[in-house]
């Protein structure tokens, strides 16, 4: 007996329909009806013409005022649709000016709900908070109008009006391909076009299965599939991951089910106050600093400003709770990126996991001494740290991307401290790690988690044979 199209037939039956296939191919090497029959992949739908249009556009540099850059400049789908180098924030079509944020991957977002201030938990346990919305601050709520915010941004792709980029569109050699999807007369009113080429990349990034393979090692080992088998330090950093008195990550890289009937996106989609530290130049041999940052009375707080401005507190000095805080971005592919967290001011994932570490038993591992002159020898600091050296005794800056009145809602959950006395902020009363105290998480508990991190990346390919040897081996 013998498997077709899900149906058991007799062994001559399925080796008739092989045969023909066979005679009617010829002899050349192209797909068979028996391929399809018993393929072991599933084809690809075809776009619609919507996507199609998403598609061209989506890789078009006269979309940008330069006519030099791209969707895909910076989400480059060799680097799972995310930035192709490691610079902080990316260059815009005008290279004389540098965007403020870094840029994160358009992989997994076509399910993101738009932003609410009290917006469900997809782990049905947590009660409500603020989540969803697309950009690090929420602010767009779908896939069509954050689409449109790069091609406006003079810090981006620098288009002075939609009329600019309606125009290129026109003149496109897919235009008439635009008109198919969206009508004869789209052109006709500027707003509409601009709108329908949102809409049209939206379509690309719903429909095209590279923007959501979910093909890596971690997805096989999750199903039980062939190569999936984590390797001892794999699965040693999977067990950290899920740690609630250790590392903590699944806290907000939510590995359930999600919303949409997706799961394994890594984020619950709402947003936390980390106190990264400030990308400027009180970092030594800083190699891509922030310019909005050189000056003092800037500060990004992502949901309380300066890109949205419905949260903004009512002075520079009434503390506001969303203040400093920024979207849970989703784990899969982290390991490809070359910048984290909103201003890409760390470089790696060994950086990222040692500053939740040590954020606070080790302030001075990560922020400037706060300007006072300080006595003393100086003291080598880790090679992952952000400031090289300390002066022991010496105060820090701590959380210097922040103003002080901002700092209440600092996120003091375990790792970075102890989640117990309060809810999870400075403000709610949380007891923070003590500097000097031991951090939660052993060096060999870093390596171990940075390895699973790793599993979580696209075309992952079993090896032949199981590597004997390598860091996230044994």
């Amino acid at each position: 007996m013998n498997l077709v199209v899900g149906k058991v037939v007799p062994l001559g039956v399925a080796l008739s329909v092989a045969l023909l296939a066979l005679a009617g191919c010829q002899g050349k090497g192209t797909a068979t009806a028996a391929n399809t029959a018993v393929g072991t992949a599933p084809r690809t739908p075809p776009l619609s013409l919507a996507a199609q249009v998403g598609q061209q556009a989506f890789f078009d540099k006269n979309l940008s005022g330069g006519r030099n850059m791209s969707c895909a400049s910076c989400h480059d789908p060799q680097y799972a649709y995310g930035p192709p180098n490691s610079i902080s924030v990316q260059l815009g079509s005008d290279v004389t000016k540098i965007g403020a944020r870094a840029v994160p991957s358009l992989r997994y977002k076509e399910s993101t709900p738009a932003f609410s201030d009290d917006a469900p938990n997809p782990d049905g346990v947590t009660s409500n908070s603020p989540g969803g919305g697309l950009m690090w601050d929420g602010r767009a709520a779908t896939l069509a109008t954050q689409a449109g915010m790069p091609l406006l941004n003079p810090l981006e792709m620098n288009n002075p009006s939609k009329e600019a980029v309606v125009k290129a569109v026109q003149a496109s050699t897919y235009a008439g391909l635009f008109r198919q999807a969206f009508g004869a007369g789209v052109f006709d009113n500027t707003d509409t076009a601009f709108d329908a080429l949102g809409r049209a990349i939206q379509a690309l990034e719903t429909e095209d299965r590279s923007f959501h393979p979910y093909s890596s090692k971690y997805d096989l080992h999750v199903f039980n599939k062939v190569g999936g088998t984590l390797t001892p330090a794999e699965r040693r950093g999977e067990v950290v991951f899920h740690s609630t008195g250790v590392a903590n990550c699944s806290g907000c890289h939510y590995t359930g089910a999600n919303f949409n009937g997706n799961s394994g996106l890594m984020t619950d989609f709402t947003y936390q106050a980390l106190g990264a530290p400030r990308n400027d130049r009180s970092i030594p041999n800083n190699p891509d600093p922030i310019p909005a940052n050189d000056d003092p009375k800037y500060f990004d707080m992502g949901l309380c400003g300066p890109f949205r401005t419905d949260h903004m507190p009512a002075t520079p000095d009434t503390a506001s709770p969303y203040c400093g805080m920024f979207k849970v971005p989703g784990l899969r592919n982290v390991a490809t990126r070359g910048a984290f967290f909103h201003n890409g001011v760390l470089h790696s994932l060994d950086q990222v996991v040692n500053f939740y570490n040590t954020r606070d038993t080790n302030p001075e591992y990560w922020y400037p001494a706060n300007g006072e002159k300080s006595t003393g020898t100086p003291e080598a600091n880790p090679a992952w740290a952000l400031q090289p050296t300390h002066v022991p005794g010496a105060a820090v800056a701590r959380y210097n991307d922040l103003p002080a009145s901002q700092q209440g809602s600092i996120d003091e959950e375990v790792p970075m401290g102890t989640g117990e006395g309060g809810d999870k902020t400075l403000g709610s009363g949380t007891r923070p790690r003590q500097p000097g105290s031991p951090p939660v998480m052993t060096p060999q508990q870093i390596a171990d988690l940075v390895c699973f991190l790793g599993v979580l990346s696209d075309g992952y390919q079993p090896p032949s044979a199981a590597p004997a040897t390598g860091r996230c081996v044994k």
